[in-house]
């Protein structure tokens, strides 16, 4: 399946960081999270991506265009430094479209840009780009496919550390509580759509606003509840917690390098992780 990846917006919350570079690029280790987005969607098979392009375009092209394999890859120098063998390759197999879908556009507007490039796929992928997961792809792929949906996207528990307040006029609070003690569920940006959502896709609409809402109203969205790892890179402290945790050897969304794919415990985490960082603001392993 080809995939689609969003990668034109502002990144507003971290612009004081990125200001000369796009989101997508904030370093993550040795690379920048849409390599590791792009590299979880290759170890599951999809290597036929398009970039949905805006701010700072050119910053993506020019990654790709001098990538070296050697900074995330194993190899022998020989000859004083004119012979260098890989031993391994992250990108040889990966076929990237990069299309420059406007400054100003939406998520909508942007897939819409893009859809005569997915012309024969019948279903296909699609990601905002600054969401980590070892979500096993194929088990949402089959969810999908089951559930006879047009659009299936990813749901997961918010661990924000903001509370809900219940209070009456007067102000008198009769209930405060934690949001991820809550039995609620947020869009986690990894989606399967089939080639029916641009019948729901009008001009201007932003794919959640509009779109999923029409979705709604026919039965025709579904969603995978997932409780194992996610983590977002929204803000600066976000980026922070997830370079530390790569640091400290916690990947825990580097799938491709895991013996096998996770699996979910109840009330726990996949695959027996441990939670890495008490402070992390987004959905970790509990």
């Amino acid at each position: 399946m080809k995939v689609v990846l969003f990668c034109g917006g502002f990144g507003m919350r971290l612009r004081e960081y990125s200001e000369a570079i796009p989101k997508p690029m904030v370093k993550i280790g040795y690379r920048p999270i849409l390599w590791h987005v792009m590299k979880y969607y290759a170890h599951f098979g999809h290597t036929d991506f398009i970039l949905c392009l805006g701010w700072q375009a050119n910053v993506i092209k020019e990654y790709f265009l001098t990538y070296d394999e050697c900074l995330s890859n194993d190899f022998v120098l020989s000859a004083g430094g004119d012979s260098i063998k890989l031993l391994n390759k992250d990108i040889n197999d990966w076929n990237i479209t990069f299309v420059d879908t406007g400054m100003q556009a939406n998520i909508g507007q942007r897939l819409k840009a893009v859809q005569p490039y997915l012309e024969g796929e019948e279903t296909f992928l699609a990601n905002y780009t600054d969401g980590l997961s070892d979500l096993p792809l194929p088990r949402m792929i089959d969810f999908h496919q089951q559930a006879g949906a047009t659009a299936t996207f990813l749901s997961v528990r918010p661990t924000h550390s903001f509370h809900t307040v219940t209070a009456n006029a007067a102000g008198q609070v009769s209930k405060i509580q934690a949001i991820h003690e809550m039995d609620e569920w947020m869009n986690a940006g990894y989606f399967v759509l089939d080639q029916r959502i641009f019948d729901y896709l009008q001009e201007g609409d932003e794919l959640v606003d509009q779109p999923f809402q029409r979705l709604v109203r026919e039965g025709a969205l579904s969603t995978l509840n997932y409780e194992g790892f996610f983590a977002c890179m929204d803000t600066y402290k976000e980026m922070e917690i997830l370079q530390n945790m790569h640091a400290r050897g916690q990947t825990l969304w580097e799938v491709w390098n895991q013996s096998q794919i996770p699996t979910e415990h109840p009330g726990g985490c996949p695959g027996g992780h441990e939670q890495p960082a008490a402070d992390f603001t987004r959905n970790l392993p509990r």
